[in-house]
């Protein structure tokens, strides 16, 4: 038996990092389901099924305001669909704890890059790269493989990549990253669906909190300062790279 009301609060959670910062998955969720006791596996593939369209919701208000950029997210998705398969047949071989807690310091210093300013100068040599399709996909596919690798959400590093290396604001940047969350998530959905990990009851009740509150990020992000919801992202890396990573250490 799960602890219900935990499961739909700790959708709620999810939810709203996805809607105000892109974020979401399986790194989020996995370990809040399990201190609701669902089982390892089934807290990684249970909420796909509602995180998928709640990126779908959360992105509609992007797309309304004209700040996700869907061209781009194509792109993103011609690199990171394959490059997230091969990952995924290589995590039995290349997986570890060194990687785990290599993927939290780099969320750190990640978070910690993303305080800092970033500048019209740099955001124009970002949109040049952004214009360069070959290069996008190629980083596409460096973000699809290590998601693969460690069976998590694309978000924590499709973010930075989108606001540090292509020039995009951190709407934009959000919104961009919405898209190619719900189609990225799909492949890993029906993986997980065939192999009897998905407890739908489960699912619904994460549901319940999640779709709700991904909408009420989105809209609540328009009420960030200029650099509010960028740095507010910023912090949320280190935070949570910090806790993942010392987590790991600990529990390995």
């Amino acid at each position: 038996m799960t602890d219900w009301p935990l499961v739909t609060t700790s959708g709620a959670a999810v939810g709203g990092l996805m809607g105000l910062f892109g974020v979401g998955g399986s790194s989020v969720a996995t370990p809040l389901l399990s201190l609701a006791g669902v089982p390892p596996l089934i807290a990684v593939a249970s909420p796909l099924p509602a995180a998928i369209p709640g990126a779908v919701l959360a992105a509609r208000a992007y797309l309304r305001s004209g700040d996700a950029r869907p061209k781009a997210a194509a792109w993103s998705l011609l690199g990171a669909v394959p490059a997230t398969i091969v990952g995924a047949l290589l995590s039995g071989v290349v997986g570890g704890p060194a990687l785990l807690v290599a993927s939290g310091v780099v969320l750190v210093v990640v978070g910690a890059r993303v305080l800092l300013p970033i500048d019209d100068a740099s955001r124009e040599a970002g949109t040049v790269r952004r214009q360069n399709r070959p290069l996008l996909v190629a980083w596409a596919a460096g973000v699809g493989l290590f998601t693969g690798l460690l069976a998590n959400g694309g978000g924590f590093l499709l973010m930075p990549l989108y606001l540090l290396v292509f020039g995009l604001r951190m709407r934009q940047a959000v919104g961009t990253s919405l898209l190619v969350i719900a189609a990225l998530s799909l492949p890993t959905l029906v993986t997980h669906w065939a192999l009897g990990h998905v407890d739908w009851w489960v699912s619904a009740e994460f549901g319940v909190g999640l779709l709700p509150a991904s909408v009420l990020g989105a809209r609540w992000s328009t009420r960030f300062a200029a650099g509010g919801q960028r740095r507010a992202f910023g912090w949320f890396l280190i935070a949570f790279g910090a806790a993942f990573t010392a987590y790991r250490i600990v529990s390995g």
